[in-house]
């Protein structure tokens, strides 16, 4: 992460032009957001879904078939969700992703008019996918928060930037607090970090549900 960063502004210090760059599969943009991110995440787990297609649609057992799905095509959605601050444009498009590949898994095309609680009831699930990305963000911002390290000073909002960048500041951790309802402030959050075990007690097997905010 600290190399991508710092690639990042070399780039942008020797052409003032470039608003985006892309570093091992993540695009990293001058405004900081994710939605560029997450839709080329998107548009690959696609492609990979298109190419194992004819595995996906087969008559293997529907459980297997979801557990390929989460593996092999969630996997490529979600590479490094757990940094990704989501506005709710982004988790839209997140959640029509899911709900895309259960559609495509089951051959249902939306000409079918067939409701998105009809499929989810026909594959045997619930809409899961904000859910997944909200444990792996529990996970990793457990070991940042403990460390005292560039990325969370990044978090913080503690790096001097450019006057439309450093209006934002501090919007980073907001969020974070939005995405773990924790309302009694951001150092109580790097409180709770300290203790493991408290921390995966509240974290780590429920994580409850994500709340659709905006910034």
């Amino acid at each position: 992460m600290t190399k991508a960063l710092a690639l990042y502004i070399l780039v942008i210090v020797t052409n003032k032009s470039s608003r985006c760059f892309k570093y091992l599969g993540s695009l990293l943009t001058d405004d900081g957001r994710c939605t560029s991110k997450i839709k080329s995440r998107i548009a690959m787990a696609k492609a990979a879904f298109s190419k194992k297609k004819n595995l996906f649609t087969s008559k293997l057992d529907l459980n297997l078939r979801k557990k390929l799905v989460k593996c092999y095509i969630w996997s490529i959605a979600l590479y490094g969700a757990e940094t990704w601050a989501l506005m709710a444009v982004d988790q839209k498009h997140l959640e029509s992703f899911e709900m895309w590949c259960w559609r495509r898994m089951e051959k249902i095309s939306w000409t079918d008019y067939v409701r998105n609680e009809e499929v989810l009831i026909r594959v045997s699930e619930q809409r899961n996918i904000l859910h997944e990305i909200r444990k792996r963000k529990a996970n990793w911002i457990d070991h940042v928060l403990r460390r005292n390290c560039l990325l969370k000073e990044v978090i913080e909002g503690k790096i001097d930037g450019r006057k439309e960048v450093t209006r934002r500041r501090g919007r980073r951790h907001k969020k974070m607090l939005g995405d773990f309802g924790d309302r009694r402030g951001y150092c109580h959050l790097k409180e709770k970090a300290l203790d493991r075990i408290k921390w995966r007690n509240c974290f780590g097997r429920d994580c409850g549900l994500v709340v659709l905010t905006d910034y």
